[in-house]
């Protein structure tokens, strides 16, 4: 294990040089170019904001100003999914470069993380933005922000390395987790906050590991939203677990994912 560790780190300079080809791919034929980042989780704000703080003026759900309160939730949980949906793919995309290179497979899920964390970062002038203009005062839990990221980026890590090899093997997988992320969704602190969830409900909503660093990451802007560390300790095992898990198993089907690409 140790020796595959030592593997990866070599391959930091691929990782990276994977991430950066993602990145111009991606935006190389578009006239917007990463404009395109900023405009899924804008509108997609601006929408819920609407629906939240016009038609449903009296439902009192989150806090004001609603649209950075939407995007402090909104946008890491698009990191999530964009992630979390291409690592289904990270080893039938590119099939013959993960047969025929040397370096440890992992650093196929490791490139999609990172690239979509870039992505994530290239979005935050938004709620940058909407923060200044609506007036939100930031709180001194900022500084934490690069804690939550971390323990997101972990998670997202250990997910992808259960789902890539997962996936290969078992096709249905990709529809399963389009279900799965639809229904989190609407069962993750995102339109509303975990103070808008009923009080015998919050412990379950605590097992949920996004709760946990989607609360810790709008305490930037909402600390009264951060009632305790209770939620984001859970989220920290268990993404402990999750990490752990997804390196056990993307070693045991490594073999057998790589004879069906």
């Amino acid at each position: 294990m140790s020796s595959r560790w030592v593997a990866l780190w070599r391959s930091r300079g691929m990782i990276a040089l994977l991430v950066n080809r993602d990145l111009r791919v991606r935006y190389s034929t578009s006239v917007l170019g990463y404009l395109w980042t900023i405009l899924d989780p804008l509108l997609s704000a601006l929408v819920y904001w609407f629906v939240f703080t016009v038609i449903f003026v009296r439902a009192g759900v989150g806090e004001s100003p609603y649209i950075v309160f939407l995007l402090a939730g909104l946008l890491p949980w698009t990191w999530a999914t964009s992630s979390i949906q291409e690592c289904t793919r990270a080893l039938t995309a590119e099939a013959k470069l993960v047969r025929s290179s040397n370096i440890p497979r992992e650093v196929w899920v490791l490139r999609v993380v990172f690239s979509k964390f870039m992505e994530f970062l290239f979005s935050l002038p938004v709620i940058a933005a909407f923060a200044i203009f609506a007036g939100a005062k930031v709180s001194w839990y900022l500084l934490l922000l690069p804690l939550a990221l971390l323990v997101q980026g972990l998670l997202l890590i250990g997910l992808g390395l259960i789902l890539a090899p997962l996936t290969v093997l078992f096709t249905d997988m990709q529809r399963l987790v389009r279900i799965i992320l639809r229904i989190m969704f609407y069962l993750s602190p995102i339109i509303y906050g975990i103070t808008d969830v009923p009080e015998k409900f919050r412990t379950l909503y605590s097992l949920n590991p996004f709760s946990g660093i989607i609360d810790l990451i709008r305490a930037s802007f909402f600390p009264d939203q951060f009632t305790s560390w209770g939620p984001f300790i859970t989220a920290s095992v268990i993404t402990l677990v999750v990490f752990t898990l997804g390196i056990f198993v993307f070693r045991s089907l490594e073999r057998a994912a790589l004879k069906e690409i």
